[in-house]
C-alpha cells in the first residue's frame, strides 16, 4: 500500500506498507507529486509499516523520478518518518542532513505523538507570536 492523503492546508500524510512493484511506486509517486502541487512551507508525516524490499522495477521507477522528487521536496520544510525499522529512521536522519531546507527526522512507532508534535513545532511558535 502506498497512500498519500491531505492533512490540512500544507501537510501530506504518506502511509506505506508491504511490498512494492513498479506500478505501485509509479502510482504512489504520481499521487505524491500531484498532491504536492501548490504546497508552500509544507510538512510530511511519513509512516512506514511492515515494509518489504521493493522490486527492482520499483527501485528503477523511483530512481527515474528522483530529479522531480528533489524539486518537489523544496515545497516542504519538515518530514517526520515513523518506522519500526531503525535503519529507515537512521537513513531519514541522514537525508535530513543532506537535503538543504528540509528537516527530516526519524521516529519509532511508540514516538508517533512526539513526531506529530515535532512536525507542528513551528506552528505553535507562530500562533503564540500572533
Amino acid at each position: 500500500m502506498f497512500q498519500v492523503t491531505y492533512n490540512g492546508q500544507n501537510r501530506l500524510d504518506i502511509q506505506v506498507s508491504g511490498k512494492f512493484d513498479r506500478e505501485d511506486v509509479k502510482i504512489g509517486l504520481t499521487d505524491f507529486i500531484k498532491k504536492s502541487d501548490g504546497i508552500v512551507n509544507g510538512k510530511v508525516f511519513y509512516k512506514i509499516d511492515d515494509l518489504a524490499m521493493p522490486s527492482l522495477g520499483a527501485i528503477a521507477v523511483k530512481l527515474k523520478q528522483l530529479p522531480e522528487l528533489f524539486s518537489i521536496l523544496k515545497r516542504f520544510d519538515r518530514m517526520a518518518v515513523v518506522s519500526d525499522k531503525r535503519w529507515l529512521n537512521t537513513v531519514a536522519d541522514w537525508e535530513g542532513a543532506l537535503i538543504p531546507g528540509l528537516d527530516i527526522k526519524g521516529f519509532l512507532p511508540e514516538q508517533e505523538a512526539e513526531a506529530q508534535a515535532w512536525l507542528n513545532e513551528n506552528d505553535n511558535i507562530q500562533e503564540n507570536a500572533a
